[in-house]
């Protein structure tokens, strides 16, 4: 059985522009599909949702949610934006839309021709003097289903004696 472990690819606002604070002048490329972003990629819309549903199993869910619309184009002299111009943008946001920094976030991306796919991702790891972020399709689930395998996981005791979680979901 092949299981994605959702936490590596699951990251929050909040975890993305504490990480992306550390290196503001760096250049922040986001990949997806196997190759980069183009260097005159927008980001489009930042936008917030807050969700009710009824999952398969009929248990009430209840989540928010940031999209970050980037919109993957090619204009001549640009270069990839710096994470502090992505920062800036999310701060611009911030100022006429609550943003809550622990919501789930899922980045929609499109070339402006392909229908806009929605993916998760990555806290930014610096490479070669650049963060670079990794997109990764998000994939539906089942949340019953889910919690059940999470229920049969093994707990890892990484963050004190009695920790029920593992570290990476902290």
């Amino acid at each position: 059985m092949n299981v994605i472990n959702k936490t590596q690819f699951d990251i929050t606002l909040g975890s993305l522009l504490d990480r992306i604070a550390d290196a503001p002048h760096l250049p922040l490329i986001f990949t997806y599909d196997g190759h980069e972003i183009r260097p005159g990629y927008h980001v489009t819309e930042v936008k917030a949702g807050a969700f009710a549903a009824l999952d398969c199993g009929a248990n009430p869910e209840a989540w928010s949610e940031i999209f970050v619309q980037l919109w993957d184009i090619e204009e001549d002299g640009r270069s990839h934006m710096t994470a502090g111009k992505f920062s800036a943008i999310v701060r611009k946001v911030s100022e006429h839309v609550n943003l809550d920094g622990s919501a789930k976030l899922t980045f929609e991306v499109s070339d402006g021709v392909r229908p806009m796919q929605l993916y998760c991702a990555t806290v930014p790891q610096e490479v070669g003097g650049m963060l670079r972020v990794e997109l990764s399709p998000r994939p539906a689930s089942c949340k019953p289903r889910d919690r059940w395998l999470a229920e049969q996981a093994p707990a890892t005791t990484c963050c004190g004696p009695s920790a029920k979680t593992a570290c990476c979901a902290a």
